[in-house]
């Protein structure tokens, strides 16, 4: 049975509340600094018009869950394909910004990510927020749930 996703992210948080507070600050501090530094390159992959590269961190699985304004998405390559869709050239995806406003290691391997995406393009701009749940799978960090609204 598949749960809504903010049901899953409550049990997470939930689940990992014990583990989190044995948790080494520093290793929280290393931990949050290179989930940073994937989502920068992902952001100056879009920049330069790289979505395969963009993609990249995300969790390339049927199981990946992408949640916009037209609900729930499953799977690396349906979101790939939405994104060509929507985004078909440099032009139209234009200059990404993220701002991470906030930043929690749950535990040793699994980060949640709320910020604001702003997209910067000579016709307009768009703006919006996300909250990004990430897992440590197989020694990576991958994106295993996305919803940007």
């Amino acid at each position: 049975m598949k749960y809504p996703i903010f049901l899953c992210i409550l049990l997470s948080l939930v689940a990992c509340k014990e583990e989190a507070a044995k948790s080494n600050p520093s290793d929280k501090t290393a931990t949050i600094s290179a989930i940073t530094s994937i989502m920068d390159k992902q952001q100056l992959a879009w920049n330069n018009g790289d979505l395969e590269s963009f993609m990249m961190p995300y969790w390339k699985s049927d199981s990946l869950q992408f949640i916009g304004k037209r609900g729930i998405n499953y799977g690396w390559q349906n979101t790939l394909d939405n994104y060509k869709k929507s985004y078909p050239d440099k032009e139209a995806m234009g200059r990404l910004q993220f701002t991470n406003l906030q930043k929690e290691a749950l535990d040793s391997s699994n980060v949640f990510i709320v910020g604001k995406w702003e997209l910067f393009r000579s016709s307009d701009t768009l703006a919006g927020h996300y909250t990004l749940l990430w897992k440590k799978i197989n020694g990576e960090w991958v994106i295993i749930v996305d919803h940007s609204s």
